[in-house]
Order: structure tokens, then sequence, then C-alpha cells
């Protein structure tokens, strides 16, 4: 569901289960990830993450999830949010490799990361809720508003548009493109470019940076 390698320093995690759709089980998987990466980090440590194939990360599946009790849905939420706030408050460089199409929570998930890099020729990001028929919790819409221009959140939460990697870029979305073939590599070498940063200042900014934003994932 989700893998976890290491070369040297840097971690790259890969959700290679189709599309990638969120539930409780990835939900665990990915705190398990989560609590190996936090692990006595090193000089030089970074994480790049990326999907498979035509999936970063194709959102909520609302097939399971729609299946839960409410206990199950409190669950459900109080992890996503945990699951974002460290994400975010990762004490070394992060950055989302989006593969294909990253929808909805998977958007999100791209955008817990500190840079994006986009497959230049397939894949959308999306914020697709007002077409799924699933609202926004207010800390997410204040996560996209301190992530993201004004004008991109406005457009992104009420029409559900879909960037491509050139709209993305425009947008704020995402950093940069790259083929299929380079995507990787380039997410890596700016992963490790920026992991030459002296570890506990770069902690210490990134994480008064991300503050407001993790405020309001309770």
């Amino acid at each position: 569901m989700i893998e976890i390698s290491k070369a040297g320093a840097l971690y790259t995690v890969t959700m290679n289960n189709g599309e990638n759709m969120i539930c409780l089980d990835w939900q665990a998987r990915m705190l398990e990830v989560l609590d190996q990466l936090e692990e006595n980090p090193v000089a030089g440590t970074a994480m790049v993450l990326v999907g498979e194939e035509k999936f970063f990360c194709n959102g909520l599946n609302l097939e399971i999830l729609n299946k839960l009790d409410g206990a199950g849905w409190t669950l459900f939420a109080s992890q996503m949010n945990e699951i974002h706030r460290r994400m975010l408050m990762l004490p070394f460089p992060t950055v989302a490799a989006v593969n294909g199409h990253a929808f909805a929570g998977g958007a999100f998930i791209a955008l817990s990361c500190d840079y994006r890099i986009m497959r230049r020729d397939r894949g959308w990001i999306c914020i697709s809720e007002v077409d799924a028929g699933v609202p926004l919790p207010q800390g997410m819409m204040e996560f996209l508003r301190l992530r993201l221009p004004a004008a991109t959140v406005r457009d992104a939460v009420l029409t559900g548009k879909r960037y491509d990697a050139d709209d993305a870029i425009a947008a704020g979305f995402a950093d940069g493109k790259a083929s299929a073939e380079s995507l990787l590599g380039l997410a890596t070498e700016l992963a490790t470019d920026l992991a030459c940063k002296e570890p506990s200042i770069f902690k210490a900014i990134k994480q008064a940076y991300y503050a407001p934003i993790v405020a309001g994932l309770k």
C-alpha cells in the first residue's frame, strides 16, 4: 500500500495501491511511515513522496468510508488531521513527485509536502470536493488559504477546476514539471539540495512557517 525505502539519508515513500485512495487502512500505514521518518533524522535527511503509473493519490475512498459509523468518521477525521500536521512538521525537506492524478484528499497530501513537481504530460491536481459532494472542513479551507494564492483557492474550491502541470505552476499548486522518466530524479535532486541547509535552522524555520496551518488542524 505504501512502501518506504532509504538511500543514504534520502527516504522515498511510494504509494503503490492502484489509485492510492485514502481510507482507514491507508491512514494506519501512513502513520507507521511517519513514525519511521520521525525517528532520529540525521543531517542531510530528506523525503520524496510519489505514486505509481497514472495516480499519485485519487482522494478519499468514499465507497469504504461511507460504511463508517459516527465514531469511525471521527477517527478518520482525527487521523487525517494528524497526518497533515506531521507531514508539514517533518524536520527536513519534503518533495511530492506528482506522477499522476492528485484529486481532493490527494491534492492535500501533495500540499503537505514542501514542494511539488508534476509530471508534465499526464495527471491533474484538483480540489474536487464541490463535484464529489464532500464539504471542506474549516481547518482544510484555512490550509488552502495559507498554501495557495487567494484567487487559486477561490477557483479551486468553487469550480473544482483540474490543473495540468502548466496550469498548476501558474496557479501556485506546483513548483516545476518533468517527464515521467525524469520526475523522480528531479524531485530527488530538489530534496537533496534543500537537505544541505543547516538542519536545526531549517527545522526551526520550517516549523514556524507552517505553525498557522498546524494550529487549525486540531
